[in-house]
């Protein structure tokens, strides 16, 4: 399938430009909503690939896995069918922070999703590179435009570029152009979108480098096996069920003061600590050169030993991700147990790239000026698998919406962890890669991992991205947990009895939360629509700066304007004295 130029009028169809989690799950979920869907891809061979840690889940993350699964999405469904380690994290705290985290094969997973959307019925994928956005007169979407000049018509856009937009890698001194390993950035297209007035910012991650197991010492380091019954995210009634591979064993090995004075030794020739990188990484998933300088006093660090794969002799050594030059990760390699004759069959690296301020998006993720285009994933300055998946499903569906005429999806924060980072985005932005815990989320005990499917399938249904069906297994699981509740000593399965105690132990709080919900909800003076376009300088009341600070998100809601930082208790009342009088002018 190469680039293809197609003549003739602008076609209704939603236009996904990219193929990573965040791109499969927007062309999924258009699609399920009834639109006509084409994939842009640089490369097929590359559709959905784990390019830096190929697990899934994690803690929070596991819920957005699990939100996923509970609106029709296919992120769970494929770990689940190529995982090869598991376990449930935080498991000596409450069950609802309780987490799943599958180690999946890389090349079984990227098989398994690329195969998915090929087959998909009314998704259509090409390879090409995108350019820029083509845009109307008027500014309306009318399609993209690749490297090629071929012009792909479509009426709505959205964008999934990962860490393709302006993407540049870094190893020691050496700069890259690229989005990964061995593949070209989307330079093009970020200039365009800084002409449309888009504000980027400079963004960076990392992953370490990848060693042969073959080289390593296994006996040396701690086994981390899976968990027994082995953890899942796609509930045991679905009828569906993946098939079962082989499972390994993770190990875990640390740093020593010999590691780390290699590495404060040649600090000054990572690119993260000469000053050749502007971007900013993920405060909580440091690169190695981070942890030794913030953390001086510490004599070693965890490193686990996660294998690629079924089928290859990589493995990845979660902990010591580097920007380093390639001949010193090898030295400082060499020092950790079990590593000393490692070999080092690709060197770890950075990698730069730009993120759109959200705050420029609706709780659609579309933007505010420019009806029509969505974004979502990495290039909303978030950071990981699942938030990028989550995000591409959201923006999927109301871009589809849009379209149909449906009535789209929005998740509130006390509906689900999706709802959380999505608010968190275009409310507050980021200023460094965004990351979910359970902490961000006010109403946690209510939000499980485990009943993410009583709480959002009914939403899913009502967006059109789920069947009855599904809804009506959702039913006879909450009928099932009612029973175990009552009849605790009944033949109920374990996962439904699981659900049952989680409920019991929580009833108090989940009481308490839900009453909170309720009177927050009830005060619908509290919470009132804003104009996208409101002039808030010329509002009588507001000062300069608290002006500019909600022009700045342009809140859709006197709810949302409440969440923005530095926004005084004195706006928020002209803010509500003037969407009170826009009701009363409406109505009257």
């Amino acid at each position: 399938m190469g680039s293809v130029i197609y003549a003739g009028v602008v076609t209704d169809r939603v236009i996904v430009v990219g193929a990573g989690h965040a791109g499969l799950e927007a062309a999924f979920a258009a699609a399920r909503v009834g639109a006509k869907v084409l994939v842009v891809t640089g490369r097929l061979d590359t559709i959905g690939q784990t390019p830096c840690n190929p697990s899934v889940g994690g803690v929070a993350k596991a819920h957005l896995v699990a939100e996923i699964e509970a609106l029709g999405g296919l992120m769970g469904r494929a770990a689940d069918a190529c995982a090869i380690h598991g376990r449930v994290l935080n498991l000596s705290k409450g069950p609802a922070v309780w987490s799943t985290r599958l180690q999946v094969d890389k090349a079984g997973y990227g098989a398994y999703v690329r195969r998915a959307l090929l087959e998909a019925p009314g998704i259509e994928v090409v390879e090409g590179l995108v350019a820029s956005v083509h845009l109307g007169e008027d500014g309306g979407v009318q399609g993209v435009v690749l490297r090629d000049g071929s012009v792909i018509p479509g009426t709505r856009v959205v964008v999934t570029t990962g860490t393709f937009l302006g993407g540049l890698l870094h190893t020691g001194d050496q700069k890259t152009p690229g989005g990964r390993v061995g593949e070209p950035p989307a330079t093009a297209l970020s200039e365009q979108l800084k002409q449309l007035g888009f504000r980027l910012s400079r963004l960076k991650t990392g992953t370490p480098p990848r060693l042969s197991a073959a080289s390593l010492d296994l006996d040396v380091m701690s086994p981390q096996p899976s968990d027994d019954p082995f953890p899942r995210f796609t509930p045991p009634d679905e009828p569906e069920q993946p098939p079962v591979l082989p499972k390994v064993h993770c190990h875990l090995t640390h740093t020593n003061e010999a590691t780390h004075a290699i590495i404060a030794a040649n600090l000054t020739k990572s690119a993260m600590y000469s000053g050749q990188i502007k971007g900013v990484g993920p405060r909580y998933c440091p690169s190695v050169e981070d942890k030794i300088v913030r953390f001086e006093g510490r004599s070693s660090h965890q490193v686990f030993v996660e294998p690629e794969g079924l089928d290859t002799d990589l493995v990845y050594p979660n902990g010591i991700s580097t920007s380093l030059p390639a001949d010193v990760q090898e030295e400082f390699v060499r020092t950790i147990r079990g590593f000393e004759r490692a070999v080092m069959v690709r060197p770890g690296y950075a990698v730069e790239y730009d993120a759109v301020d959200a705050r420029g998006l609706t709780h659609h993720l579309e933007s505010k000026d420019h009806p029509g285009l969505f974004f979502a994933g990495q290039i909303n300055g978030t950071s990981g698998y699942e938030e990028a998946g989550v995000q591409g499903l959201v923006a999927g569906a109301n871009a589809a919406a849009s379209l149909c005429g449906g009535p789209g999806l929005v998740v509130g924060r006390d509906e689900g962890y999706t709802g959380v980072l999505i608010d968190d985005l275009i409310t507050q932005g980021c200023d460094e890669p965004y990351r979910m815990f359970t902490a961000r989320a006010e109403y946690r005990i209510l939000l499980r991992q485990d009943n993410a499917d009583t709480r959002l399938t009914s939403l899913a249904h009502a967006a059109g991205l789920v069947g009855v069906e599904r809804v009506e297994r959702v039913e006879r699981r909450r009928a099932a947990i009612v029973v175990a509740k009552t009849e605790p000593a009944s033949a109920t399965p374990s996962w439904i009895a699981a659900r049952a105690r989680a409920e019991e132990l929580y009833a108090g709080y989940i009481d308490r939360q839900r009453r909170e919900i309720e009177r927050i909800r009830g005060e619908g003076a509290q919470n009132l629509p804003l104009a996208i376009d409101l002039d808030y300088a010329a509002m009588p009341g507001l000062s300069g700066e608290q002006a500019q600070r909600l022009a700045h998100v342009r809140p859709t809601s006197t709810g949302q304007a409440a969440r923005i930082p530095g926004v005084t208790p004195a706006a928020l009342m002209c803010l509500w004295a003037h969407a009170r009088q826009r009701q009363r002018t409406v109505r009257g």
